[in-house]
């Protein structure tokens, strides 16, 4: 019986192709180069299965291509936004992520974006860079200490939870959370807020934990921006659509909120003009869960439910 033909939208880690081809009739992408809308219909229709990255667009129209062939889409990611769930639930197509595997890498990232953003890190070095820096200066680049201020954790899942324990038990942190479910007794102290509105007025510091998608496109309004202190900081390592970057565009513009950190971004690879300008502002082009350990382990979790799926089940992780 011949192996099931897998195509792969993008390149991963060798020891993830290796183990691809070692399992499948698998078609790679070395040049990595992003498939075109024609592409992926094309592969619709010639594979099994489908492994695609978060930034692969598989729409209603894809999956609902009358001579389909894929069964199974194995999404590279914990995020799910770039496909219709909708019309893969109607249409029998099963979809599976990896969660779990790159929890600790996103938070250490956003740990890290917290950092640049407190500490003006971006501002600091293209004054360097620039040929700018005249010494030490006892005032210059004064930033924000993140010891005793309040965090703010928008979406307390596994990403959200290991940023507040870094948070908490590294930095002396205190924690509050807005979570649509309740939070569990965890082994550091926090607060469950009643509202989002509540945790955006008086967190010191903003970070975002929530999934993409329709149910949570542009939650972090600009009314909700405005309600921040003009001391606050916002970090974003989920999904870009989450948040109205014009909005906080314009309030790092005129000083009402004191500094952020992005990873992500609505419509990637662009990044609005408005954000590269501004000079408080730390821009990451979506690293959170750039460690070859971690973007590895995603890829063999990709094969796992791809292997689950061809043996009948059970998958690691499926969520349609």
């Amino acid at each position: 019986m011949p192996s099931p033909r897998v195509h792969v939208t993008r390149k991963l880690p060798e020891p993830v192709e290796a183990r691809l081809a070692e399992r499948f009739d698998v078609v790679l992408n070395s040049s990595d180069a992003p498939m075109s809308g024609p592409a992926l219909a094309d592969a619709m229709r010639s594979a099994d299965a489908l492994l695609t990255s978060v930034n692969d667009a598989i729409d209603a129209g894809l999956i609902g291509l009358p001579d389909r062939r894929v069964a199974v889409i194995a999404n590279f990611g914990v995020g799910v936004s770039n496909i219709d769930l909708d019309a893969a639930h109607v249409a029998g197509l099963v979809v599976t992520n990896t969660p779990g595997v790159l929890t600790d890498a996103t938070a250490d990232l956003a740990i890290a974006l917290m950092l640049a953003a407190t500490r003006r890190m971006t501002e600091a070095e293209a004054v360097l860079r620039r040929g700018e820096w005249d010494g030490f200066r006892p005032t210059g680049f004064l930033g924000s200490g993140l010891q005793g201020k309040l965090l703010g954790i928008v979406g307390m899942g596994r990403i959200g939870q290991a940023t507040a324990r870094r948070a908490a038990l590294g930095f002396g942190m205190r924690i509050a959370c807005y979570n649509r479910s309740p939070v569990g007794a965890l082994d550091f102290p926090f607060e469950q807020l009643p509202s989002l509105d509540a945790l955006f007025g008086v967190a010191d510091v903003i970070s975002l934990h929530l999934p993409g998608g329709e149910a949570n496109r542009g939650l972090v309004s600009a009314a909700r921006i405005a309600s921040m202190k003009p001391t606050a900081y916002l970090v974003n390592t989920a999904r870009g659509d989450v948040l109205d970057e014009m909005a906080l565009a314009a309030a790092l513009a005129g000083g009402k909120i004191a500094g952020a950190g992005l990873d992500v971004y609505a419509e990637e690879p662009t990044v609005p003009r408005a954000l590269l300008k501004a000079p408080n502002l730390t821009l990451l082009p979506h690293v959170g869960s750039a460690t070859l350990e971690t973007r590895t382990a995603m890829g063999m979790r990709a094969i796992d439910n791809l292997v689950a799926h061809f043996a009948g089940g059970p998958y690691p992780s499926r969520v349609v």
